[in-house]
């Protein structure tokens, strides 16, 4: 089975979220990846006698969950941080679905600051359906329990409080919140949309 990469992000420095959160951020992501290839040798090895070690496969396919929504994710957040803060390309089509579903993006952009700010840790999340053909906000408990199926991730905004705690404390996660969207290359979040309807 091929092994996962750890991916390099090209960040500069950010308004609001200093290089030190992005620099411990990115060692914790580095983890992600090494439990998960780890973990899959480890699967590899214990197939060998399937039902000898079912409750041990179980528990680490489990954990295999939780170690490999912890990279995507990450490497969906880290791109958007990527090449500086970008709007909205002219023509965008994300604008345009977004103001199809929502009375503005203004007012999208409220609803999607309002899903982050949900008690507990976890993400947030600017989802493709490409069932029905529309944008969905979801919360992800954690970062593998309360997943959309079928649908394809286009902004990702992780809440744990790892991802700010060096410059705000939890009660100031608003905060945040907008140094993300400053921040933010939505040149890469078009792509994402981009690739979501392919």
């Amino acid at each position: 089975m091929n092994k996962y990469e750890e991916q390099k992000f090209a960040i500069p420095a950010l308004k609001g979220i200093s290089e030190k959160t992005i620099t411990e951020h990115l060692k914790l992501y580095a983890g992600y990846v090494k439990n998960a290839n780890l973990i899959l040798e480890k699967i590899g090895e214990y197939m060998a006698d399937s039902e000898k070690n079912a409750y041990v496969l179980g528990e680490l396919q489990r954990r295999f969950s939780f170690e490999f929504d912890g990279m995507r994710n990450h490497e969906y957040y880290f791109h958007s941080l990527e090449g500086g803060a970008k709007g909205l390309p002219a023509g965008s089509k994300l604008k345009a679905q977004i103001e199809k579903q929502a009375p503005s993006f203004e007012m999208w952009l409220q609803g999607f600051k309002s899903i982050a700010l949900t008690r507990g840790i976890g993400w947030a999340m600017m989802l493709w359906d490409p069932n029905s053909k529309q944008l969905t906000h979801a919360w992800m408990d954690e970062q593998h329990l309360g997943q959309l199926t079928d649908t394809r991730p286009v902004l990702m905004l992780d809440m744990w409080e790892h991802s700010y705690l060096f410059d705000y404390i939890p009660s100031e996660k608003k905060k945040y919140i907008e140094a993300f969207f400053e921040n933010l290359n939505w040149e890469v979040i078009e792509k994402n949309f981009t690739l979501a309807n392919q």
